[in-house]
């Protein structure tokens, strides 16, 4: 008799709708995800891109290492910083954080 019961209990369930009732849930997890986490990671790396792409020499910028200075030759892959007189120092296009006065665009290191 326990058999049986035990048998009954996990049988599969008939019809094809009990299946929509689970995957909605795993559904919804993955909107979730996507819509708060992916989505928004995706639009900041798109910003940070366009702003890298827009530098152009004279640009009085900040790097992610807190080093303050004017851009003075832009390259692929990295900038020319002067900053100070006749000192300047090449840092990768990456590690600028922003404009100076500004908002940052990308986040120090931590």
């Amino acid at each position: 008799m326990l058999v049986q019961s035990v048998f009954a209990l996990g049988a599969p369930p008939q019809g094809g709708s009990a299946m929509w009732v689970q995957l909605v849930p795993f559904a919804l997890v993955i909107a979730i995800f996507y819509f708060i986490i992916l989505l928004p990671a995706k639009r900041k790396q798109q910003k940070v891109e366009a702003f890298l792409e827009g530098l152009k020499v004279g640009d009085r910028v900040v790097t992610t290492g807190g080093i303050y200075g004017q851009l003075t030759k832009v390259s692929e892959q990295t900038v020319q910083l002067q900053i100070a007189d006749k000192i300047r120092i090449e840092v990768a296009r990456s590690a600028i954080g922003g404009l100076q006065g500004q908002e940052p665009v990308v986040a120090a290191a931590e």
